[in-house]
């Protein structure tokens, strides 16, 4: 068995895929890469896979799909793999080798345990690279460093601070047992990625280490704050799923039920925020559809919610309201660097 399988979604990506899967490669035999090509059309994106797995291998496979999107692309790679522990990278970020040595010679110590660690988490960085500027998000007030722990040892997350699909490696067979699969045609998946196995999740242990190098700059990206509200509808489709996948209100470990209520909560504020920032009558009847639908869900995870912080900010009434509460997110967004 591998001790890593490292999935990287590519969508015509041959303008940047190679330094991902450079990084990849060279950390060791025991290791896969799945590239995952989801229907590239635009560019030589299925070559280039195909040559990296002529060059690696038994190291490097190449898979080609129909397009299907980034969800559907992580679940070609979670069903390829056969690694005991599961990682997604896409395919304009990359890995630190430096990072990645003690945690893949950690990786390599599950294989003697009957009860191999669940979930390993380590940093991520902005890579700002047209800025010339790097943010490191750690996680070093959270969680115990050097030992296995479980959710009653971890700590007060800050406002910054959630766990992204960059800074997760999951135990593969815990991603299968409970069937994670993630919707097709759809961006912002990775929310789902990270969120829905959590409650499975009982041993973890954290490296501070700047692992994950996550590339913020191209215009056609993701987390474009104007791609954003141009896909807003998929962000309220990831967050019904994401309402509809776990009864937080059921989970008894009250730390994980505080971290996913934040979770959410944070959620339900990018929703807010995008469609506020639309600002026309039918923005705002998907966002009295979305709080409607938590209600009903779940009545007093939706007080929760909707008394956070997060939401009452950015859903204050009338148009001067919405103008406060989008420069609140815009104050945030400077404080806390994303996008």
């Amino acid at each position: 068995m591998k001790t890593v399988s490292f999935a990287v979604p590519c969508y015509n990506s041959a303008e940047y895929m190679d330094k991902c899967i450079e990084s990849l490669v060279v950390l060791g035999d025991d290791v896969e890469v799945i590239i995952v090509d989801d229907g590239s059309l635009k560019d030589d994106t299925p070559a280039k896979a195909d040559q990296w797995e002529r060059e690696h291998p038994g190291k490097v496979r190449a898979i080609h799909q129909e397009n299907g999107g980034h969800g559907a692309a992580v679940n070609a790679g979670l069903a390829a793999a056969r690694g005991r522990y599961f990682k997604v990278v896409d395919s304009d970020d990359w890995l630190d080798a430096a990072a990645m040595e003690p945690i893949m010679r950690y990786l390599r110590r599950q294989a003697e345990l009957k009860e191999p660690t669940d979930l390993v988490i380590a940093n991520y960085v902005y890579e700002k690279v047209h800025e010339g500027a790097r943010t490191i998000m750690h996680y070093k007030n959270v969680f115990p460093e050097g030992r296995e722990f479980g959710w009653g040892d971890v700590g007060r997350f800050g406002p910054s601070q959630y766990l992204l699909m960059h800074s997760v490696i999951y135990r593969t067979e815990l991603l299968r047992d409970m069937g994670l699969e993630l919707p097709r045609h759809c961006f912002y998946v990775d929310n789902i990625f990270v969120y829905e196995p959590l409650p499975h999740v009982q041993t973890m242990r954290y490296f501070d280490e700047d692992m994950y190098r996550y590339f913020i700059g191209r215009e056609d990206q993701s987390v474009n704050e104007t791609v954003m509200m141009g896909r807003v509808d998929q962000q309220l489709r990831v967050t019904r799923q994401m309402i509809d996948a776990v009864d937080v209100m059921a989970i008894e470990e009250k730390r994980l039920r505080h971290y996913l209520q934040n979770y959410l909560s944070m959620m339900m504020c990018i929703c807010s925020v995008f469609l506020r920032m639309r600002n026309t009558p039918e923005d705002e009847q998907k966002l009295a559809d979305i709080w409607a639908y938590l209600k009903a869900a779940d009545l007093s995870l939706y007080r929760r919610i909707r008394s956070n912080a997060l939401n009452v900010g950015t859903n204050l009434p009338t148009d001067l309201g919405r103008r406060v509460g989008l420069g609140g997110y815009h104050i945030a967004q400077k404080l806390f660097k994303f996008n």
